[in-house]
């Protein structure tokens, strides 16, 4: 017997949805507690007075804190609705660019919008679903310091 599609018209029909912007203040506490967190030991992000003589004058925020700190809010990410039961999920990787750097004091709204989903078949016969996010973040003066495209895979 065949197994049903995952991918539905409804689910298809919600390609565009966007988030509610999320914002996030990017705080010395918080850029300390994921630094010491993900062990990542450059001076730029932990010691003030080496980040005030390099070329950015102050601290700043390492790029990846973005889409971890956020996400992990459960913020800037739109889901798909769906009546079909899915077993489980991972995910599958997040290609993220930088256009900006991130300075402790900026605050970041974020903005997400589903721009695809799609249906695969595995080597193993089973159906999964790419479910494709892109998230726009923009600082306080309305510039775009980076986006991030998010593939989650569901089956």
């Amino acid at each position: 017997m065949a197994e049903k599609a995952l991918v539905t018209a409804e689910m298809m029909s919600q390609i565009g949805t966007e988030s509610e912007d999320m914002v996030l203040e990017v705080e010395k506490s918080v850029v300390k507690r994921f630094v010491e967190a993900v062990e990542d030991p450059n001076p730029l992000w932990q010691d003030e007075k080496y980040a005030r003589k390099t070329i950015y004058g102050g601290l700043m925020a390492p790029p990846n804190l973005l889409c971890t700190v956020i996400a992990g809010a459960g913020g800037g990410r739109v889901r798909v609705k769906s009546s079909t039961p899915r077993r489980g999920g991972v995910a599958g990787g997040d290609d993220l660019e930088l256009f900006q750097p991130v300075r402790v004091g900026d605050v970041i709204t974020s903005r997400a919008k589903l721009v695809d989903i799609q249906e695969r078949v595995g080597k193993d016969g089973t159906r999964r679903m790419y479910t494709i996010v892109e998230t726009t973040f923009k600082n306080q003066k309305g510039e775009v310091v980076a986006t991030d495209r998010s593939t989650s895979i569901s089956w």
